[in-house]
C-alpha cells in the first residue's frame, strides 16, 4: 500500500552523493528533523487508487507522489532533483515538473516534481 520511494532512491549512488548516506536525507513529508542539513528532500502521497477489476481483487496500486527538494543554492537543488529523477524513472513515471522557488523566510531553494508509481501487490 505504499510506493517504495525511499528504498529505490536510497539505493542510488547519485542520490547518496547529493543527499548523504548516514542518513540519506530523504524524508516522508513532515518528518525532516528540525535543522536538517541541506540539501534534503521530502515526499508525500498526493493521490492514488487500486487497479479495480470486476470479479477479481486488485493486483496493482497506483500512487501519485510529490517530491520536494530543498537546498541552499539553485544548483544544489537541481543536482539533487536530477539524482532523484534518475533513480525513480526506471521504476515510475515523472508526471509533473513543479517548478522552482525561494522560501521568503529561509531563502532555501525548492524544486518540486510529481511521480506516478505503479506497485504490484
Amino acid at each position: 500500500m505504499f510506493a517504495p520511494v525511499f528504498a529505490i532512491c536510497a539505493a542510488s549512488a547519485a542520490v547518496k552523493t547529493e543527499l548523504g548516506t548516514s542518513p540519506v536525507r530523504l524524508y516522508p513529508f513532515g518528518q525532516a528533523p528540525q535543522g536538517v542539513a541541506l540539501p534534503y528532500a521530502v515526499w508525500q502521497q498526493i493521490g492514488g487508487a487500486p487497479e479495480n477489476y470486476i470479479g477479481n481483487i486488485p493486483d496493482l496500486d497506483t500512487f501519485s507522489i510529490q517530491v520536494d527538494v530543498y537546498a541552499a543554492t539553485e544548483t544544489s537543488a537541481r543536482n539533487a532533483a536530477k539524482a532523484l529523477r534518475d533513480a525513480i524513472e526506471p521504476h515510475a513515471h515523472i508526471t509533473r515538473w513543479g517548478g522552482e522557488w525561494t522560501d521568503p523566510d529561509t531563502f532555501h531553494k525548492r524544486y518540486s516534481f510529481d511521480v506516478d508509481w505503479h506497485v504490484k501487490r
